[in-house]
C-alpha cells in the first residue's frame, strides 16, 4: 500500500506574510528609502546569514560597524523583528489545521533564525503543530540547497516521494523535486486546496 503524503510546509509566505517592508515602512517616512535601505543596508544576503545560524547580535553589530549612521534602524531589524510579519495566511493555516486534525503528517522545511523562529512560534502558535519541523538557523543550512531537504527526509525516515512540499519559491520548490519530492509553487493568493487534491491530499 502507497504510504500517504505528508504535506512539508514552508512557513514564509506560505504560513505568514513576512516582508521586512512591513516594519521599515514605518521607521522610513520615504518608501524610496526604506527600498535603498532594503537593498544596501539590510539586503536579503545579509539576512539569508541569519537564516544560516549567524547570531542577530553578530550580525547587528557587524553591519552596524560598516554603517554606524544606521545602527538603530539595523537594530530594528532584530528588536522588532515581529512587525516583518503582518500575520497568518488564513486559507493555508486552515489547511494545516484541518491536516493535523484529520491525523495527516504535517512537516516543515524553513529558512528561519533560529533565534526569531522561536520567539515567532510563541506569537503564533500554530507552527508547534508540525509533527517534525527543520529550521534552517538551528542546522545551519539554507534552501535551496539539496542538503536541507535530504537532511528532512534522512531524519524523519521519509520516502521523499512520500512527501509534498509548499514553498513560495520557485528554486525552492525545484530544489525539492530534484531530490524526489513531490512540490507546489505557493504564488500570491494560490489557493493550494485543488493542486494539494491533485496529489492525493484530501486539503
Amino acid at each position: 500500500m502507497r504510504q500517504v503524503p505528508a504535506v512539508v510546509f514552508d512557513i514564509g509566505n506560505v504560513l505568514l506574510d513576512w516582508n521586512p517592508r512591513y516594519l521599515y515602512r514605518t521607521i522610513f517616512a520615504d518608501e524610496a528609502k526604506a527600498e535603498w535601505f532594503l537593498s544596501e543596508v539590510c539586503s536579503p544576503a545579509w539576512h539569508l546569514e541569519q537564516d544560516r545560524g549567524r547570531p542577530y547580535a553578530q550580525a547587528v553589530a557587524e553591519l552596524s560597524a560598516r554603517h554606524p549612521d544606521w545602527h538603530a534602524e539595523i537594530s530594528a531589524f532584530d528588536t522588532r523583528w515581529l512587525e516583518t510579519i503582518s500575520g497568518p495566511i488564513p486559507s493555508n493555516v486552515a489547511v494545516l489545521e484541518r491536516l493535523k486534525a484529520a491525523g495527516w503528517p504535517v512537516y516543515a522545511i524553513t529558512n528561519f533564525p533560529q533565534e526569531k523562529f522561536l520567539v515567532t512560534a510563541e506569537a503564533y502558535p500554530f507552527l508547534n503543530l508540525f509533527d517534525g519541523i527543520v529550521v534552517s538557523g538551528r542546522e545551519r543550512l539554507v534552501k535551496p540547497d539539496a542538503a536541507i531537504y535530504r537532511l528532512f527526509l534522512d531524519r524523519f525516515g521519509l520516502p521523499a516521494d512520500a512527501c509534498v512540499f509548499l514553498d513560495d519559491s520557485a528554486a525552492n520548490v525545484e530544489s525539492a523535486r530534484g531530490v524526489g519530492m513531490q512540490a507546489i509553487h505557493v504564488t500570491p493568493g494560490l489557493d493550494i486546496v485543488p493542486p494539494l487534491r491533485a496529489l492525493g491530499v484530501p486539503a
